[in-house]
């Protein structure tokens, strides 16, 4: 979700610029960290210093951060440091500019024949914090007498503050304490760190946290420490939960979640509204009737409890789930069989589910592990029910969704943004991005090392300041195997004119997990077909920006200079019954494929409409699926998937 032409960034004072610049590796306590080993000591001396076990800590902080520090930027719910020790307050204090674009709303319906449905100005960031969850550095502060700037900006103080958290909530249960305690005691502080409301998030967490301490985990961090976590099978104690007084949720029959997840049934309302109007979805019988093909990952552009609110304005749009960042927490609003209005595109709408994650795709750098694991446990469970595959070109970001005609491209959604970690997530999915072949094979899969590939993104607090170094899945194409080249051109968001590296401008950006047909070769450097041209990164071996595919892909019939693309995939004229309106079929004119490019191969699909324009179905032909004998190949065009007709294509194996 991004706000439709104006919305409220968090903007930094020039302190602050250079706090964010620094980031937690560049304080005193971060800088006399100078060997691999200082790290885990540092987790080892807060453990003891406060009485908690070593194990705990290090579990704990892995499910908050993976133990990384990203470079001193606060997370999408306004957590500083590997312990995510939160500072909602501060965050929202610095100064705001309210930043104005010439881009038109996305239609979150995204039906050109009907009323458009564009989501009002989004709310502040700060409206609807939930102070509790989101200022836990306030009693870090206390507990360890450390200032909030010492625990927000240096990484020892910041795990001590963890500890001493910790340490409060145990003795605040009178569970049993100290470094060397039984590690399956410290079952209700680990969930009361968490941050949830109710016993079943927090449950979650704690889950997720001694299943950490049963596998294990190792791994070096984004500022080049070496840690570790040595797998300990325990059983944990849950009775100490019931010592935390949280509000117990009862979970309704038909709830679509897995039952080792912790989710709630808030209902998006479905209801008429003035002027033969109403909202915010469409009813619908998937899969039964229309297959779902895509799940779509959004952020929130604002936070939990104020989303929640928007979602159940009938006047607002609408998705079929909201996740939290502090504890992963899961609330469905619109069951699978219905239509949620989410992704600016209404082919995609009508077979897809949404998913909104709690953050900033500018302004929050990180997401926090525990949401990835719990949506990462939503998706396969969804994907695993719906038939789904667990791949790029279906588990897409509404970075990735077309715009439906030529007036409506410049509009759509860029979220989550270059942040989100693709190769994490897909991980997690238990289908990690891997490549498969050699150069010969023709297509390159995207994957660059997510913490040292940070590219030079500019507007995160303000237009033309460069954003805070940080780790990103993106890598950008360049017009020739140059560092110094301009970047491609995206004639729907500049023009004629090269993309800029604004954090919004994806024009010449390609995203982990996508693939691409090759298109040249001069040495390290690569060349792939995008938008009808040669982007070039570079791909050195010693630190690969992507690895090597083979696949299919599509190329113009002979005899066709240039084929049109598509933003979706409707019927011709003729599949329309008497009574329903025969929808446009738009090709953007602005892109051009022409004859000897390749583009990869991600799905073939029917044409469909799905026609739902009634509340009640009264309009003929309402609440069916009209099909057509086109048929469509879906491609990776440029950042987004697109479609060409199959008729117009040959498919061919990807060689070089």
């Amino acid at each position: 979700m991004q706000p439709p032409q104006r919305r409220f960034r968090l903007l930094a004072s020039l302190s602050a610029l250079t706090f964010v610049a620094s980031g937690l590796a560049a304080t005193p306590g971060a800088a006399a960290e100078t060997t691999a080993s200082s790290r885990q000591q540092a987790y080892t001396d807060a453990a003891a210093e406060f009485g908690v076990p070593a194990d705990i800590l290090l579990a704990v902080s892995y499910l908050e951060s993976r133990w990384d520090v990203n470079g001193g930027l606060p997370s999408t719910s306004a957590g500083f440091g590997p312990m995510h020790l939160t500072d909602a307050a501060y965050v929202t204090s610095l100064p705001r500019e309210e930043e104005a674009t010439d881009a038109p709303a996305e239609d979150s319906r995204g039906d050109d024949s009907r009323t458009t449905v564009k989501a009002p100005i989004e709310q502040p960031a700060e409206a609807g914090a939930d102070p509790a969850a989101l200022q836990t550095l306030d009693a870090a502060a206390t507990a360890t007498g450390l200032s909030k700037e010492e625990l927000r900006t240096d990484v020892t103080a910041n795990i001590r503050g963890g500890a001493a958290l910790l340490s409060a909530y145990q003795q605040e249960l009178t569970a049993p304490t100290g470094a060397n305690s039984d590690v399956a005691d410290w079952y209700g502080a680990v969930a009361r760190y968490s941050g949830a409301t109710d016993d079943a998030a927090a449950a979650a967490f704690a889950d997720e946290v001694y299943a950490t301490l049963a596998e294990g985990a190792a791994r070096t961090t984004d500022d080049g420490q070496a840690l570790a976590l040595t797998a300990r099978a325990t059983t944990p104690n849950r009775q100490w939960l019931n010592g935390l007084g949280l509000r117990h949720l009862q979970r309704p029959d038909g709830l679509e979640c897995p039952v080792n997840l912790d989710c709630e049934w808030i209902p998006a309302p479905y209801q008429v509204l003035p002027g033969d109007d109403y909202g915010n979805h469409d009813l619908g019988n998937r899969p039964a009737q229309q297959k779902i093909e895509y799940i779509v990952i959004h952020d929130t552009e604002g936070y939990y409890p104020g989303v929640i609110n928007m979602v159940q304005d009938p006047t607002y749009v609408s998705w079929n789930y909201t996740l939290r960042s502090v504890d992963g927490h899961i609330a469905q609003h619109v069951k699978a069989k219905d239509v949620a209005w989410h992704a600016g595109n209404w082919y995609v709408n009508s077979k897809s589910i949404g998913l909104e994650h709690e953050g900033f795709a500018a302004n929050g750098a990180w997401y926090t592990e525990a949401m990835y694991r719990t949506s990462s446990k939503l998706v396969r469970y969804l994907a695993l029910r719906l038939g789904i595959p667990l791949d790029r070109q279906h588990i897409i970001g509404h970075d990735n969704v077309p715009g439906i005609t030529p007036a409506n491209v410049g509009g759509m959604h860029w979220d989550p943004g270059p942040y989100w970690d693709w190769a994490r997530y897909m991980e997690l999915l238990k289908a990690p991005i891997r490549g498969i072949g050699t150069a010969h094979g023709g297509m390159v899969t995207i994957k660059p090392d997510y913490a040292t590939n940070q590219p030079a993104f500019t507007g995160c607090v303000k237009k033309g300041v460069l954003c805070a170094a940080h780790g990103s899945g993106s890598v950008v194409l360049r017009t020739a195997p140059d560092a110094n080249a301009p970047l491609l051109t995206d004639f729907y968001l500049n023009g004629t004119k090269p993309a800029t590296m604004h954090i919004s401008d994806h024009g010449a950006r390609v995203e982990t997990g996508q693939q691409y047909a090759i298109a040249d070769r001069q040495g390290d450097w690569v060349a792939i077909w995008y938008l009808g041209q040669k982007g070039w990164f570079y791909n050195p071996p010693s630190n690969p920006a992507a690895v090597w595919s083979t696949g299919f892909v599509i190329t113009p019939k002979a005899g066709k200079a240039t084929i049109p693309v598509y933003g979706r995939a409707y019927p011709e004229a003729a599949a329309y019954p008497a009574g329903v309106p025969v929808q446009a079929i738009a090709p953007l004119t602005g892109y051009t494929l022409a004859a000897g490019q390749k583009y990869v191969v991600g799905n073939i699909l029917p044409s469909e409409y799905y026609r739902a324009v009634t509340f009640d179905g009264s309009s003929p032909g309402d609440w069916t699926v009209v099909r057509g004998e086109t048929k469509y190949v879906q491609i990776q065009f440029g950042h987004r998937i697109m479609f060409v007709n199959l008729a117009d294509v040959d498919i061919r194996p990807a060689v070089v």
